[in-house]
């Protein structure tokens, strides 16, 4: 198909045309997978047969939950294709290919549908009497709808011009809902993490990341942890990638970045003090003394209380003694090669907590081994803006039973 005049084509086109609407069953895996292999030739064609792209689209999005792997995936690399060609040109908008919000719609649809399915019978795979539990078959489609879902999103970064639209942002909260979902089973959670980066990788004009972070700060609300911890990891690659147009967001992702501090969940809350610190770091947003204020009086709450008149530890105020310890984590790894002016007191602060129950000291023991690394070539320039008193306190963090137990 090297000459790409589909007018002398023709009847190679109609013949490939007549390969996705043959209904009849094809048992081999290998057998549908080169029919679509050969399908996929069109792209060589690229934007000159519309009519041919919107009756593929329509056939193929059928297919999302296709039995056999090979052939999924070779449903979302052409669906990825017939989706690469509704651009916003000079003088308009492409009308007569596929168009992406409609079909982003329907599969946000189809995506909360496979969710509530499988919630309603979740398969943990397991083994009972060396025999593995046989999958749902309601469950296996959603299963396999979702898996394709996420490599036709990471394919149209590959296919597209013009990969992120208002339509690819609206299926961002099911990216991170089905977090906890893929972890359980044997797709690859690296494809979905991949899949939400390529979208923190684009460029994004205003509009467009004002409706994504719109988006995040409600995956934030969700009742699934994995969920909202997958949104504050993407948050951290996003604002680094479109640092400079984002700045009008730091007041806002600052205030979540706070509030998810304060989760319930621990590994949300370490992720939030890990972004917190980028932020700080690269500068995105401003630290200052109240913010080492607040941190320093959130860590000292009492996590003791009395109930029938027996002393026992308060797991909210646990959680918000540590939320306001890993804020003073972040201002310390902030500065991972120099001493900034709040570092001092910060450090100091954390050492009067070496003693908290885990997971605080555990929190602690790590920030004071990371700050110790990159510290210790130039230490003896660092040192000198600490008082004798906080290099004294420093010295016995470091080589307290605590620190290497």
């Amino acid at each position: 198909m090297e000459n790409q005049d589909p007018r002398r084509m023709h009847r190679r086109i109609d013949f490939l045309c007549s390969l996705i609407k043959n209904n009849q069953t094809i048992e081999s895996a290998s057998n549908e997978r080169f029919r679509w292999r050969l399908v996929q030739e069109l792209r060589n064609f690229q934007w000159r047969i519309p009519l041919v792209w919107c009756a593929i689209n329509n056939f193929a999005k059928e297919l999302l939950d296709h039995q056999f792997e090979i052939v999924r995936e070779n449903i979302a690399n052409i669906l990825s294709m017939s989706l690469s060609f509704d651009i916003i040109l000079p003088n308009g908008r492409s009308t007569r290919h596929p168009n992406i919000d409609q079909f982003i719609n329907t599969i946000c649809e189809r995506l909360h549908q496979a969710i509530v399915a499988y919630e309603k019978t979740p398969f943990v795979p397991v083994n009972v009497s060396n025999q593995v539990v046989e999958i749902d078959f309601e469950t296996r489609k959603a299963l396999n709808l979702m898996e394709t879902v996420i490599q036709l999103h990471t394919y149209l970064f590959d296919w597209c011009q013009q990969p992120v639209k208002i339509a690819t942002i609206r299926i961002f909260p099911y990216l991170c809902e089905i977090e906890s979902i893929v972890a359980k089973h044997n797709f690859s959670e690296d494809i979905l993490t991949i899949s939400r980066m390529r979208v923190a990788m684009t460029y994004l004009h205003a509009d467009l990341l004002k409706a994504l972070i719109e988006q995040v700060e409600k995956v934030c609300t969700s009742t699934k942890w994995q969920a909202r911890r997958a949104a504050i990891e993407f948050v951290q690659n996003l604002i680094f990638y479109n640092l400079f147009n984002a700045r009008p967001y730091a007041k806002c992702l600052n205030e979540l970045l706070r509030r998810c501090l304060f989760d319930e969940y621990l590994e949300v809350r370490t992720i939030a003090s890990m972004t917190l610190s980028g932020f700080y770091q690269c500068g995105y947003i401003e630290l200052t003394r109240e913010d080492l204020k607040y941190f320093n009086i959130m860590s000292k709450t009492h996590y003791f209380t009395k109930i029938d008149g027996k002393k026992v530890t308060s797991t909210e105020n646990l959680v918000k003694r540590h939320g306001g310890v890993l804020g003073l984590c972040a201002i310390v790894l902030s500065s991972p090669y120099d001493i900034s002016k709040n570092v001092p007191e910060a450090l100091i602060l954390l050492c009067e907590h070496s003693q908290d129950p885990d997971p605080i000291q555990m929190s602690i023991k790590k920030c004071l081994s990371e700050f110790r690394h990159t510290h210790y070539n130039s230490w003896h320039e660092h040192q000198e803006k600490f008082t004798t008193d906080q290099l004294v306190t420093l010295a016995d963090a470091f080589i307290s039973h605590n620190y290497y137990v």
